[in-house]
């Protein structure tokens, strides 16, 4: 086995973080840093331009404690015990925690989303999760363990990546959590869930997803940060979540890039935003 000398690993490393600073250096000079949205030259590396900037929206204003969608101008939320909870959660609340995400799913946000999903834009990986972490620190301060939303084996196998296991390993890894990327399995493959209600989403996930046996023992007991690319009516969520609290679980909250409005909250608060 080889010695180091002292001093040598710092050096090294020291040397090597000089070496990439240098070479980043070149890059962005011989080809400019693109904006992550509309591909036009930006200033530096991981930005976007002014405009796609302004196009992007978190969820803002009042917000269900649950789920986190947001609620307008609050006529629908029912407040329980001195939170606010949509419609939704209040009639059924959902197996989680809670929900939280880092933006909206707009026009603003889709195309970062999409090209991630399908465009092998996996360096949307990284930006997407410090997004994420900043919308949700406390959900992230509670956590034991961050576990994706599994694909199924044959999705995995044609795109070649989980999107949403690249965002957690972003996440995990910034938070100094363990990561559990195989902990959840999906038994079957699903339909595309897009044009379907609430209720028929959940009646397609029952049963589809489980704890790896394997991955038992580290779930037990531990408060568990599921992540997904995108949040709509919570139903896979919720389909996780009971997994992870069937194997043991202590608690699960789920953290996603962006989340689908209510369309009911958004037509009673006037449309919409500007």
């Amino acid at each position: 086995m080889r010695l180091s000398a002292p001093g040598e690993g710092p050096a090294l490393r020291r040397l090597a973080a000089g070496v990439r600073r240098a070479a980043g250096f070149v890059l962005d000079s011989l080809l400019p840093p693109l904006c992550l949205s509309c591909r036009v030259p930006v200033l530096a590396a991981g930005a976007q331009c002014p405009d796609c900037a302004r196009g992007l929206n978190p969820p803002g204003g009042f917000l269900c404690h649950r789920c986190g969608v947001p609620l307008g101008g609050g006529l629908l939320a029912e407040r329980v015990e001195g939170r606010l909870l949509c419609p939704g959660c209040h009639a059924a609340p959902p197996d989680y925690g809670q929900a939280r995400a880092a933006l909206l799913y707009d026009e603003g946000a889709k195309p970062l989303i999409l090209a991630l999903k399908h465009g092998r834009r996996t360096d949307l990986a990284r930006w997407l999760a410090r997004r994420m972490a900043a919308a949700a620190p406390d959900l992230l301060a509670r956590a034991e363990a961050v576990v994706p939303v599994p694909l199924h084996w044959r999705r995995l196998l044609a795109r070649g990546y989980n999107q949403s296991g690249l965002m957690a390993a972003h996440l995990a890894r910034a938070a100094g959590l363990p990561l559990l990327p195989r902990a959840l399995r999906r038994l079957r493959a699903t339909p595309p869930l897009g044009a379907r209600s609430a209720a028929e989403r959940a009646r397609v996930l029952e049963g589809v997803f489980a704890v790896a046996p394997r991955a038992v023992p580290r779930i037990a007991g531990r408060r568990v940060l599921l992540v997904d690319d995108v949040l709509t009516s919570g139903a896979t969520a919720s389909a996780c979540a009971r997994a992870l609290l069937s194997a043991g679980a202590a608690g699960v909250d789920v953290l996603a890039a962006a989340r689908v409005p209510d369309p009911r909250i958004e037509a009673l608060d006037g449309g919409g935003r500007a």
